[in-house]
């Protein structure tokens, strides 16, 4: 589905059933149910009323709006797949979206729900979107919210919190029906989803630049676990972008696939959101069968080429057509080895060559610096009227003014900051 964006087109693939991994595959969070009966499932659920959670504020725009989405930045850095995020959107149909790039379909990946359905709060007075942060947890609160058409069916209330730990949690107050009963044009999402950005030129238009999502990983939630006083808990796993050194990454039992990329410094599996470097710099074609050792061997270190690749269609069509792993083997990828005993030979020769040098080009340098300025002093005496604040002034009256057109998303996405109330909800107030 190829949809508008800001700056360009934006075409959203979810990768062939083979290539998505579900949460059994303990790949990067584990879940967990809890039903009315448990204690847990009172323990997650945070009082929005009681300020000794934290300051609650009540979004004016999303509690009046239909299909909108607002962005919020939280205190704390929250990991999320393995990528660090401080801010987020929060929209009014029970989700919350974590990506960078915001697009119409904002409901097909990258998102963190606790149950993504058509909520329309503008519907009632007593419907609200609210949300805390006490530095520890973000929690975003759908209060009484109703679905259009079935307004008569019941009010819903449920919340999502984001641990500065990873750990995400669902919390359930009110569901007036079951899930599956729903049925809207929106299908109806419980979990979490992430996708990385490729960048491409169109074939008929190189200049354009292309953005593809691809989803490489969906948590699925057992809607018939959603009812009235219940939770899910989720937790996050290891993954290999939190290995920070080649040892560990290559090391780890906790992991599965990682593959540490030199030039970047970098340990991953290839499908992140980092997707992108890890094509430009062929890590791929350079940690294949390579060891640690590899890059410091007798006494000297390897250096591969920082210089990313120009990406080929080839690799573009596989992308697009598969999402490989891997990406296309590549032979122009420079290799360089530097050791100890190569950097001192030589290395008083070089020394004078380049003392000699650097006093010649000083001087020639000076010279032409004196001769440019004295130039243009004769020139500005001549005709003052080609003064710099001169040009500056009549620059400034042909200068466009450009700002950003996008198209109207499915979700709008509003500035929080122009509409966020002032006030904020104390004890006993929702």
């Amino acid at each position: 589905m190829s949809r508008a964006s800001r700056g360009g087109g934006v075409t959203i693939n979810t990768l062939p059933n083979d290539m998505t991994h579900v949460v059994d595959s303990n790949r990067y969070y584990t879940w967990r149910s809890f039903g009315p009966e448990e204690q847990r499932t009172h323990d997650l659920w945070f009082d929005m009323s009681d300020v000794r959670h934290g300051q609650v504020r009540v979004h004016s725009l999303l509690s009046n709006s239909y299909k909108q989405a607002v962005r919020v930045a939280m205190s704390f850095d929250f990991p999320f797949y393995g990528h660090y995020l401080r801010q987020i959107v929060i929209a009014t149909g029970g989700f919350i979206f974590t990506g960078d790039v915001t697009h119409r379909m904002l409901t097909s990946t990258q998102y963190v729900a606790p149950l993504m359905a058509n909520f329309d709060p503008g519907h009632s007075k007593e419907s609200t979107v609210q949300y805390l942060d006490n530095g520890e947890v973000f929690v975003v609160q759908w209060e009484r919210v109703r679905l259009p058409g079935k307004e008569s069916k019941g009010a819903f209330t449920f919340q999502a919190a984001l641990y500065k730990t990873g750990r995400i949690t669902f919390s359930y107050r009110d569901i007036p029906l079951p899930l599956d009963e729903i049925g809207s044009e929106q299908p109806v999402k419980v979990g979490l989803s992430d996708a990385f950005v490729v960048k491409s030129s169109s074939s008929q238009s190189p200049d354009a630049a292309q953005q593809t999502i691809h989803e490489y990983h969906r948590v699925e939630i057992d809607v018939t676990k959603i009812t009235s006083h219940s939770a899910v808990e989720l937790t996050p796993l290891p993954t290999c972008l939190l290995l920070d050194s080649c040892e560990l990454c290559l090391s780890s039992n906790q992991t599965y696939g990682c593959s540490w990329c030199n030039v970047l410094q970098r340990c991953s599996d290839g499908m992140d959101r980092h997707r992108q470097e890890w094509l430009d710099y062929s890590c791929s074609e350079e940690s294949e069968g390579a060891t640690c050792e590899d890059y410091f061997r007798d006494g000297g270190f390897t250096v591969f080429s920082a210089a990313p690749e120009t990406e080929d269609s080839t690799s573009t069509t596989s992308l697009r057509n598969g999402c490989e792993c891997g990406a296309e083997d590549r032979d122009d990828t420079q290799l360089h080895t530097f050791s100890s005993a190569d950097v001192k030979t030589g290395s008083s020769m070089k020394t004078r060559r380049f003392s000699n040098t650097a006093v010649v080009a000083g001087i020639a340098a000076a010279l032409v610096l004196l001769l440019a300025l004295v130039l243009v002093a004769v020139f500005i005496h001549c005709h003052p009227a080609a003064s710099p604040l001169h040009l500056i002034q009549r620059r400034r009256s042909y200068w466009p003014s450009l700002k950003f057109q996008r198209q109207q998303p499915g979700y709008t996405e509003v500035d929080g900051e122009r509409h966020e109330k002032s006030s904020t909800a104390e004890a006993g107030r929702c």
